[in-house]
């Protein structure tokens, strides 16, 4: 009887050479996949404006792309869980690409509920951008998951920031080519989002998450007992600090999308043009990423849970600025890249401590529950931030923000301290 001969096991220089390629190829598709989301975005609330007659209607725009990131997560880790990280972000891509598909056509026929659905598609992008991050970390050496996650971040500098100068080339290019006015945005973004899809499944090989689980001995999920919620819950109640974590990305991330949506008004309001509210916004964009492998390295070195609290620091920081600004641009933009520092802080060290606390089987389950409610509080924020400017003030919004991070800093400062030894 002959035996089958076993799979050689690969040697760590093997496991260090696939790492570095898997985050070339993921920063690839991040800065491509970056410019489709913020192309596709930057025209999205005044098309669905212009098409609907209402700027009550136009704010729908960024809550239907914000919820479809949400409701692609689960579905994006489960699959990844099944299928390696490759399918995972392939299906977060092709729904993005499909999105935009849709947004076109219903330029075209001037059917903004049409528009709205696609745009929940193009949420698929996000979807695939956060997912992208923990991708990074299944092959990442032991110390070094944070650097290695805060790379992939930092690429989404380079689409960030492009993405929204692209938007008007696109659109007069797509008039060239006989769309819709507004169209070409959309149909650029299309194209980025394909591109992105290429990059994943020609460059992900192997799949980081597939070799992760070969090499640590994992077993692989069968489809009939693996539930993305209950393994995920499951994993959670077992591991306090990947809870922990969990907390703190989602209120990082609820506190700067709460103050950052409702700065363009404040400084409209104040009489500020269009001219200097971008250059706000990109300052903030650019304390967002710009400076995330510094906060991933220290991270490493330091530890998560001091950037934790140092994120929470910044977030204070941040709402203290931004509540006591009153009509001082100088003080707003101040605030808006502190605001930035700390997201960074948040998610960067959150994520990592997330993927460290958690065996490599349940990752996926419990990274996608916190991308979904990461998204899920970021989508509630804006809503209940709209709600404090317009009933009370901007500084009423500090305020409130103020108080939510300091609780949850002074929570898991104590909790931290509980434990150590």
């Amino acid at each position: 009887m002959t035996s089958t001969p076993t799979k050689p096991p690969i040697s760590l220089p093997d496991r260090a050479s696939v790492q570095r390629r898997t985050l070339a190829v993921l920063s690839a598709a991040q800065i491509v996949g970056g410019v489709g989301v913020a192309v596709g975005l930057a025209l999205s609330s005044v098309v669905v404006d212009e098409l609907s007659g209402s700027t009550v209607i136009s704010g729908f725009a960024g809550t239907a792309t914000v919820l479809g990131a949400a409701l692609l997560a689960l579905p994006t880790a489960r699959l990844s869980s099944l299928g390696g990280r490759r399918a995972g972000l392939s299906l977060a891509y092709v729904a993005a690409l499909a999105g935009c598909a849709i947004s076109v056509a219903a330029i075209s026929l001037g059917n903004w509920p049409l528009l709205l659905a696609g745009l929940v598609l193009v949420g698929g992008g996000s979807a695939g951008s956060l997912a992208a991050r923990y991708s990074a970390t299944d092959l990442s050496p032991q110390g070094h998951s944070a650097r290695h996650l805060s790379l992939v971040v930092w690429a989404s500098t380079v689409g960030s920031v492009a993405g929204p100068n692209l938007a008007e080339p696109a659109d007069r290019m797509g008039i060239q080519a006989g769309l819709a006015a507004k169209a070409g945005p959309f149909a650029f973004a299309a194209l980025a989002f394909a591109v992105a899809l290429a990059v994943i499944i020609g460059g992900l090989r192997p799949d980081p998450l597939k070799l992760a689980r070969e090499l640590d001995g994992a077993p692989e999920p069968g489809p009939g007992r693996h539930r993305t919620i209950r393994t995920g819950l499951r994993t959670l109640r077992e591991t306090p600090m990947a809870r922990r974590a969990l907390v703190m990305i989602a209120v990082a991330h609820t506190a700067m999308v709460s103050i950052m949506s409702m700065t363009p008004v404040k400084l409209h309001h104040d009489g500020s043009n269009l001219n200097v509210i971008g250059l706000v916004i990109s300052l903030h964009i650019a304390g967002m990423y710009m400076f995330s492998p510094v906060v991933g390295w220290l991270a490493d070195r330091a530890g998560k849970v001091p950037v934790l609290l140092l994120g929470s620091g910044l977030l204070l920081g941040a709402a203290v600025l931004a509540a006591t600004a009153g009509h001082r641009v100088w003080q707003v933009t101040a605030a808006l890249i502190v605001l930035g520092l700390g997201w960074s802080c948040g998610l960067v060290a959150g994520s990592a401590l997330v993927t460290e606390s958690v065996p490599i089987d349940g990752r996926p389950a419990v990274q996608g529950l916190s991308d979904l409610l990461m998204n899920v509080c970021g989508a509630t924020g804006t809503i209940i931030a709209g709600a404090i400017v317009g009933m009370v003030s901007y500084g009423a919004l500090g305020l409130v923000v103020g108080v939510m991070v300091t609780a949850t800093g002074l929570w898991l400062a104590s909790a931290w301290y509980r434990d150590r030894p």
